[in-house]
């Protein structure tokens, strides 16, 4: 038995019946919920109630018990060896280098052994370690993620020097991506609470085999809380508070865990409210000036100002703050033989988001927008998932994912000098169902075959309206007047079906070494119709377009001992254009872009190798993963004619004319060193560094979304109810020779201007040094403090229009009762 000789330092000696204990921590012994126990063949299941207490009494004296929980060290030993009445039972916190088992990779549990893609976890406790404000800031701590932030409101996850369309979000099994996730940055990440979060799994590189379409940067894969059930009636209730600073943030999240022996349930509530942002004084990169706000918009739906007023603290960015509500309700039955049924409801809701690239957007020296802003930005999920455990001829375990969703997002703007305020609204309707399925060909060589389908609807209603504003002095008191505006997508309506199967196998050849390889058939087909034709008219109105696509995988995972695994990957992966990417209208910084019905998919061809090294009986490691992926028939805006002309006159303005097209070739090569390590009985680090670079073969230019180098560095200190650690984050240079400048997505106009050479800098390097303090008060209370950007730094990630925030205060409270 594994770990007989930590429990017989507790139980030696005490060989009567036991019928309760008490599950504690080892350094707290604070009482531990939710450890499973079963026996041998899993035929009895205990669940330990929120003080900790197991009842043992349906078991043998003889039994073998299996004591289990996702934090803690497994714990074995026969039931005749607990005392009688309330023993006390010491789980060890558990390394999290030791045995991590993940989801993602093969949609099922799958050691690290096994597994030769470069992949990354963040855990509920780093999450609470973290405290994000949002779950796109909470992806920025992830080792290999950067994330661009067009406002405060969003930000746009890049994976290997994709973004976007290029990478698809799922949460809980069900992908998030629809048919209008645009090309360039996407902010629809936050719109998953981190505090209903169980943890986040990142699959990087290539990964259409077993997710299909967009997969091509990699996977981001959210797993929300799942509700355990137990042998006696719980009741678990969860609050979190917090503060921040910078700017006045506060976030309160409630949730409550019911367990029952035949039903779960889990129903958390997260609200957060976000003020103006502040960011940092200290200037190291010497731009005086740079990113300060001396002039902003005032105006409201309701309040109307024709001039800009002055910002009193330039430093204090003016109408990024925003509300955000977050609901989740899962319920969990199991079922006879092994099988379960979970429904799982979410909704998100934001306030009016502002744009506050465009609320600072300049023309002739003037800001040009009096408002810019996305109207709320609704995410309904309802889906249902059944697990099945057969055992069967063709199948061991299966499971069916049955999903609704219900998008709404807008923009609306109005310049300054006019009355006309515009909108466009978009209404998205995904239906989607899963099947993925697994059988164990051989257990004594772990020989397990996937395989799989997926249907996935989307219906896209797309309208829009323009209204010319009744003003009487500084007040808005009506509409006067309509008038014709052009919608984003085609207002006749849209509809995108994507269907798949697939098929994986991974084979343990001998001990030292696991193959896998894998093969998805896709096909896609896109309708669209367009009829107002007042500022645009198409070679055709209505069309259909229908693409199929085969993708491969194989990858290799070599153990030459027990502290060495070498990883080989070979990958292709494809996207098929969608509806943003035929049919979007949207004018930026003079540019028009326009529908393209002629796109073809892209597609990726990815090598990428890796090695991990283990060091002190796996307490440490250091990883290493190098890829180089070619893009073919890459998808790029560029210039475009319609009906042969190159520019239109839109909005009444000139514009010049641009489309997504298809070019030739692109790389891009990069890799990403990581570091853990469990330095001593307290102390332990980790750190990450990443390197990217991409450049099209045919034009010559760097690729978009490439991010400079960037790494982090963090040592943590844990002894009995403290923990506390320093994190410093590091942000290289980037040239503006590196920038694409034709396609507009890296933002080159949002980097320091250098007078004297009539250009643009680029993005300077910079780093933060930032601090956390968690304290345990008492088994139900902890206490998180957190100091960021220390130095007060002032810096602006790669390709994003807001400079990031400045010193930091937040102080988190969270209970568990």
């Amino acid at each position: 038995m594994k770990f007989l000789n930590a429990v017989l330092i507790v139980l030696i000696g005490h060989f009567s019946y036991g019928q309760k204990c008490v599950i504690v921590d080892k350094d707290s012994e604070f009482p531990i919920s939710n450890v499973h126990v079963t026996n041998e063949d899993q035929s009895k299941t205990v669940v330990s109630d929120r003080n900790g207490i197991l009842d043992l009494s349906g078991f043998g004296d003889m039994e073998l018990l299996v004591f289990n929980h996702v934090s803690y060290v497994e714990l074995e030993l026969i039931k005749k060896q607990i005392r009688k009445d309330y023993t006390t039972i010491f789980l060890q916190f558990k390394s999290e280098l030791l045995k991590e088992v993940y989801l993602s990779a093969a949609k099922g549990d799958l050691d690290r052994a096994r597994i030769a893609e470069e992949i990354a976890v963040f855990s509920s406790k780093d999450i609470q370690n973290a405290v994000p404000q949002t779950s796109a800031d909470m992806l920025s701590k992830i080792p290999g993620v950067k994330v661009q932030k067009t406002q405060f409101g969003g930000g746009s996850p890049v994976l290997r020097g994709m973004e976007a369309n290029r990478i698809l979000l799922v949460v809980d099994g069900v992908r998030m991506n629809n048919a209008i996730y645009r090309k360039g940055h996407l902010q629809n990440s936050i719109t998953v609470a981190p505090t209903t979060l169980d943890k986040t799994e990142i699959l990087f590189g290539p990964s259409s085999v077993i997710y299909g379409s967009d997969a091509l940067g990699g996977v981001i894969h959210y797993y929300t809380r799942k509700p355990e059930i137990s042998e006696r009636m719980n009741t678990n209730l969860e609050f979190l508070g917090r503060y921040s600073t910078v700017n006045d943030e506060k976030t309160v999240n409630a949730g409550v865990e019911l367990q029952f022996k035949k039903l779960a349930s889990f129903t958390s509530i997260t609200h957060s409210s976000f003020g103006d942002l502040r960011m940092g004084e200290y200037r190291p990169h010497g731009f005086d000036n740079w990113g300060l706000q001396y002039e902003y918009s005032n105006n409201t739906d309701s309040f109307y100002n024709p001039e800009p007023i002055p910002n009193p603290d330039p430093s204090v960015q003016r109408n990024v703050g925003y509300q955000q509500t977050d609901f989740l309700q899962k319920l969990f039955l199991p079922l006879k033989r092994g099988n379960d049924l979970m429904f799982n409801l979410q909704y998100s809701s934001s306030s009016r988001i502002n744009r506050f690239d465009k609320l600072t957007e300049r023309r002739d020296g003037e800001l040009r927008f009096a408002e810019w802003y996305y109207g709320p930005q609704d995410r309904f999920l309802f889906s249902t998932q059944f697990n099945i455990n057969a055992n069967k001829k063709l199948l061991d375990k299966g499971t069916f994912t049955a999903a609704y969703q219900n998008i709404k997002e807008s923009r609306i703007e109005r310049k300054f000098g006019t009355v006309d305020r515009s909108s466009q609204l978009e209404k998205v309707q995904v239906i989607s169902l899963n099947g993925d399925f697994t059988k164990n060909l051989n257990p004594q060589v772990n020989r397990d075959f996937s395989y799989g389908f997926e249907v996935a609807y989307n219906d896209v209603n797309s309208t829009s309206k323009g209204e010319v504003l009744d003003v009487a002095g500084d007040k808005i008191i009506g509409v006067k007047d309509n008038y014709v505006v052009q919608t984003r997508y085609p207002d006749g309506g849209s509809s995108y079906l994507s269907s798949a199967v697939y098929a994986s196998y991974r084979q343990d050849l001998g001990k030292k070494s696991t193959l896998n390889t894998g093969l998805r058939l896709t096909n896609t087909v896109l309708a669209a119709k367009w009829v107002d034709t007042t500022y645009i008219k198409l070679p055709e109105s209505d069309i259909k377009s229908m693409n199929t696509s085969i993708t491969l995988t194989a990858g290799y995972a070599y153990r030459p001992n027990e502290n060495w695994q070498i990883n080989g990957v070979l990958s292709s992966g494809f996207r098929s254009p969608n509806i943003d990417d035929i049919g979007k209208v949207r004018e930026k910084r003079g540019d028009l872009t326009v529908p393209n019905i002629d796109l073809q998919p892209e597609f990726a061809y990815n090598f990428e190798a890796g090695l991990i090294k283990y060091f002190d009986e796996k307490k440490t490691y250091i990883g290493l993963s190098t890829y180089y992926t070619l893009l073919d028939n890459y998808i790029v805006r560029g210039p475009y004619e319609l009906n042969g002309e190159s520019q239109l006159i839109y909005d009444g303005e000139l514009a010049n004319v641009m489309a997504n097209i298809n070019m030739g070739n692109a790389y891009i090569v990069g890799g990403t060193m990581t570091f853990k390590g469990q330095l001593t009985n307290t102390w332990s680090t980790r750190a990450s560094l990443t390197y990217t670079k991409g450049k099209a073969f045919d034009t010559k230019e760097p690729l978009s979304s490439i991010p400079p180098l960037f790494g982090s560095l963090d040592f943590n200190y844990v002894r009995n109810r403290i923990e506390t650690g320093v994190n410093v984050v590091y942000n290289g240079f980037k040239g503006a020779d590196d920038y694409n400048i034709s396609e507009g997505i890296d933002n080159i106009e949002q980097t320091p201007y250098i007078i004297e050479e009539d250009a643009f800098y680029g993005s300077p390097a910079w780093y933060t040094l930032n601090y956390y303090m968690r304290i345990k008060t008492s088994r139900y209370v902890d206490l998180l403090i957190n100091v960021d950007n220390i130095m007060d730094h002032h810096y602006r990630e790669f390709a994003s229009a807001i400079s990031a925030p400045g010193r930091n205060f937040s102080f988190t409270v969270i209970g568990s009762f």
